[in-house]
């Protein structure tokens, strides 16, 4: 589904990844992970063409993508979760969801407002709210339910639950364990160690703008100084 190799990207003159290698399988949950400013979200960037890479391939569904502008990667099938959650806020619940409907993947069960109240019964009672009055859980459920809007053949979310009380992380949580259990592919940046081992098939985990290493949880559980060293406070 998706294939980053040797990616290289830079701000300006300042170089932050050197040479990321990542891979998400068709109906799979891999997970990004790493200390802040490891690179991880400057990854997500590079694969949107939002800081496009100046150097390495980014393949997405068979086609190349990288330096391709962001809208045309969106378009092929890639959606959304951004850090900051970045709905719009003088939109409603239900406008933030119409506003992106598309079906990308070519479902014949595509994704409607109707399927996203059921997964997030909360945003069908505030639907009439501006996007500027939920509360920080609610927005990123509606982030889920825009990028889902969507219907993505790989959904990415950049920092899933963070700040986020723990009742709704866990709500959280359980969409993204639905999600997989429907086959949508899914990459996962977040720092919650134990619920990423849970749900995910693979991890990978960056340091100083590389990958140092990848495996499955039962690996990670196998080697425990990986968690220490990489991701540790």
């Amino acid at each position: 589904m998706l294939t980053l190799t040797g990616i290289e990207t830079f701000y300006g003159r300042s170089q932050v990844l050197f040479g990321v290698d990542l891979t998400v399988g068709a109906g799979e949950v891999a997970t990004l992970m790493g200390r802040n400013g490891m690179g991880k979200t400057t990854t997500v960037r590079s694969i949107l063409g939002l800081t496009p890479p100046k150097r390495g391939s980014v393949s997405f569904d068979g086609k190349q993508v990288a330096g391709l502008p962001p809208h045309r990667i969106g378009r092929l099938g890639i959606g959304l979760v951004p850090e900051g959650r970045q709905i719009f806020p003088t939109l409603s619940v239900r406008e933030n969801l119409v506003a992106t409907a598309a079906n990308r993947s070519g479902s014949t069960t595509p994704w409607t407002i109707e399927r996203i109240f059921e997964l997030f019964p909360r945003l069908q009672e505030r639907q009439t709210q501006l996007g500027s009055s939920l509360s920080g859980g609610e927005q990123q459920m509606l982030a889920i339910g825009r990028a889902m809007m969507t219907n993505p053949k790989l959904l990415v979310l950049d920092e899933a639950t963070e700040g986020l009380a723990p009742l709704i992380r866990d709500e959280i949580w359980s969409v993204i364990e639905r999600l997989k259990a429907a086959g949508q592919s899914i990459l996962v940046i977040d720092k919650n160690l134990s619920a990423l081992k849970r749900i995910a098939d693979t991890h990978f985990v960056m340091e100083k703008g590389t990958v140092v290493w990848s495996g499955d949880s039962a690996a990670l559980d196998a080697d425990p100084d990986i968690a220490h060293r990489y991701l540790g406070v």
